[in-house]
């Protein structure tokens, strides 16, 4: 498809509309942000995005925009439910409910530094990660199984590992409404059972971090965050279980899009009508595994929480858990009416504005919380939602790679790796060096740069940046 590309100011770029386009798309980055190397495809995926049925406003590109399955990562679409708007798990990916969340210490780094090398140990102990790898939790038997899909970080807190607060501090209360257990697969079930309370490979993590700055004191406040303060920031998803059901989803809306006369021009974004039993069906099945995933940080969460105060006597209070990637039906008043729009958000964060109804009421005059990973040597961003967000109430969700892992590895070895992240003080415990030098601070963008133009872009505003000390990786 001709991708024809007009800046519109120093901050965000249009894609005109061509061929079957039935909306533009918006890239919200000035050009230094956008994939412009020759043969990168994430800016024909905004177009592509741009065809499906029942689209409405845009097709959107955050500042991190990369090159994804079917959708850009980095996207956001919205279709219209009564008007034949469709659903795609190419626009949610194969992690789905991959998300992040972020616990306050009461302590400051100059409490930790003398705990430091034990709590690392400790950490390394106990929290699974890596390919494959087990959990914290091995369900007793399916049924436990199919209540964690259906209660989420919900489940997780009933049964001991976690406070009712956490739920508060959880979008959608820790847990998706109407999950269907019937829609996912014997596979994928085989594959969570192995998996639950783990963080997985390539970019998941579990980070000490410290806020270095607080650039809005009174979100800030309201966060519970200060300056000198340590958090920990947790990113991981749904693992092989969410892959699973990607993966069938895709192949039984690809086979029955025809039958409703849609046809798409990349195989991965196959999709049929949200009101359809394919579209549901696939909806059932991502909200069951969107509640995997935040159990999944729960369980982290709780692990994280019994290392802290073993060897530092520290407590940890979660910030918020917001998810990046999931398609949610939301009622909006959009272009002049009230719709019921299918809301796709492919690593891109939900963002409420301050008043919005689904924040609980002690975020309620400053907006929802944002999390903004950057990477393990640079730093991390806490946002809050804004007014007027023109993407549906979305924001970017990392710094946005600009490195293929392949070629991180060619360009990076583990040696240069360690040092540089020596020299800047942060402790890495890997599973293996190997699989880090794909996510060393170069194979991304300048996290400084993305959040900006997130926030120029009124997307988000800054509220404090965080910096790493200690890493795990899977």
């Amino acid at each position: 498809m001709e991708i024809r590309l007009v800046e519109d100011g120093p901050w965000r770029s249009r894609i005109e509309q061509t061929d079957g386009m039935r909306v533009p798309g918006v890239a919200f980055a000035p050009r230094e942000l956008l994939p412009l190397e020759p043969g990168d495809k994430s800016l024909e995926q905004v177009a592509n995005v741009a065809t499906l049925p029942g689209i409405v406003r845009a097709s959107y590109a955050m500042p991190d925009i990369h090159w994804g399955y079917g959708f850009p990562i980095g996207g956001v679409a919205a279709t219209d439910v009564a008007e034949g708007g469709v659903v795609s798990p190419g626009g949610v990916g194969f992690d789905i409910s991959c998300g992040v969340r972020l616990l306050a210490a009461d302590l400051d780094q100059e409490g930790l530094l003398p705990h430091m090398p034990a709590l690392m140990d400790r950490l390394d102990r106990v929290i699974p990660r890596g390919l494959g790898r087990g959990g914290l939790w091995k369900p007793p038997g399916r049924a436990e199984l199919h209540e964690v899909l259906r209660g989420g970080a919900r489940y997780v807190v009933e049964h001991g590992h976690g406070v009712p607060r956490d739920l508060d501090r959880c979008e959608d209360q820790g847990a998706v409404d109407d999950a269907d257990v019937s829609q996912v697969a014997e596979r994928a079930l085989e594959r969570g059972a192995r998996q639950v309370g783990s963080l997985g490979s390539a970019n998941h993590f579990l980070e000490i971090q410290l806020v270095d700055a607080v650039l809005d004191e009174r979100c800030a406040e309201a966060f519970g965050l200060r300056a000198g303060q340590i958090c920990v920031m947790i990113h991981c998803g749904s693992r092989g279980l969410g892959h699973e059901i990607c993966g069938d989803h895709v192949r039984r809306l690809d086979s029955a899009q025809r039958r409703y006369g849609i046809s798409v021009p990349d195989a991965q974004l196959a999709c049929t009508p949200v009101d359809s039993p394919e579209g549901r069906g696939y909806l059932g099945a991502m909200a069951a595994a969107a509640n995997y995933a935040r159990a999944n940080r729960q369980w982290l969460s709780d692990a994280a929480r019994r290392a802290f105060r073993t060897v530092t006597g520290a407590d940890l209070d979660l910030v918020y858990d917001v998810s990046h990637n999931l398609a949610k039906l939301e009622t909006r008043q959009t272009d002049g009416a009230r719709r019921t729009l299918c809301v796709h958000r492919k690593g891109a964060t939900r963002a409420l504005p301050p008043g919005h109804p689904d924040l609980p009421p002690d975020l309620a005059a400053v907006g929802q919380p944002v999390f903004v990973p950057g990477t393990m040597g640079t730093a991390s961003y806490v946002l809050t939602g804004v007014a007027d967000n023109e993407a549906f109430d979305s924001c970017c969700h990392g710094a946005g790679r600009v490195w293929s892992r392949h070629r991180a590895q060619r360009e990076i070895t583990s040696g240069v790796l360690r040092s540089e992240l020596a020299d800047a003080g942060v402790t890495v415990r890997p599973t293996s060096w190997r699989s880090v030098t794909e996510e060393a601070p170069g194979a991304y963008k300048d996290v400084d740069a993305v959040v900006s133009a997130g926030e120029h872009n009124g997307l988000g505003r800054l509220v404090a940046r965080l910096v790493p000390l200690g890493v795990l990786k899977g």
